[in-house]
């Protein structure tokens, strides 16, 4: 295991395929320079995102997880002009950074921020009969995730796409004993999706600037 090769060769990746976008790369640096965590996605990820709208037609998207709006703007700029995310923070600060970040990168309008327990957040959405999600991110607290999950699955249609970010989480995914709610909040979600015939999934492994991690991939059965 190299990480330092690992970040290399996504250095090398990012700069053959991942242009720099001024406005997103303002973003994350407004956040870093606020003392936000750095825990964002890496760039090729955040393209990576980007892709899996785009390949979609995404005009609805709903984030679980904002931090400072790096992954919101990515998603906001594959929607159409009609298009609309809506990002879930728990954070004030957070919201504070990313709310002036999507101001500052004219994507605003595009972008609704709902501030508060995620959990709270979606059971509103439910409750307002929001319109159904063509694809959604999942990342914020691990321990949560069955029941973000959960609440994606009805606020989404047939052929909705479902991302889970950090599932690995360095390979402690595979232990059974551990007190980690972080771990054990993953291993009772894939527990879940095993069992459950409305979705279709995977998950893979990644490797890179962001170390050893990765992310479920899902699909809204018919």
């Amino acid at each position: 295991m190299n990480p330092a090769q690992w970040t290399e060769v996504d250095q090398y990746f990012v700069s053959k395929l991942v242009p720099e976008d001024p406005m997103i790369a303002a973003a994350l640096e407004a956040s870093h320079a606020a003392g936000l965590p750095a825990i964002n996605v890496a760039p090729n990820q955040g393209k990576l995102l980007q892709l899996f709208a785009r390949m979609l037609g995404a005009k609805r998207i709903l984030e679980v997880g904002t931090l400072g709006g790096y992954s919101t703007l990515w998603l906001a700029k594959a929607l159409p002009a009609d298009g609309r995310v809506i990002t879930l923070e728990l954070d004030p600060k957070h919201a504070a950074v990313a709310r002036d970040n999507f101001l500052k990168a004219g994507l605003n309008a595009q972008i609704e921020l709902r501030e508060g327990p995620a959990a709270e957040s979606l059971n509103q959405l439910i409750t307002e009969k929001c319109p159904a999600f063509d694809f959604v991110f999942i990342d914020a607290d691990k321990a949560s995730i069955p029941v973000y999950f959960e609440a994606a699955l009805r606020l989404s249609h047939p052929g909705t796409v479902i991302v889970v970010d950090n599932v690995v989480r360095n390979g402690a995914v595979l232990d059974e004993s551990t007190t980690d709610v972080n771990v054990q909040g993953v291993r009772r979600f894939m527990d879940t999706v095993a069992a459950d015939n409305r979705v279709t999934a995977t998950a893979l492994q990644t490797v890179g600037s962001k170390g050893y991690d990765g992310f479920a991939l899902l699909l809204v059965n018919s």
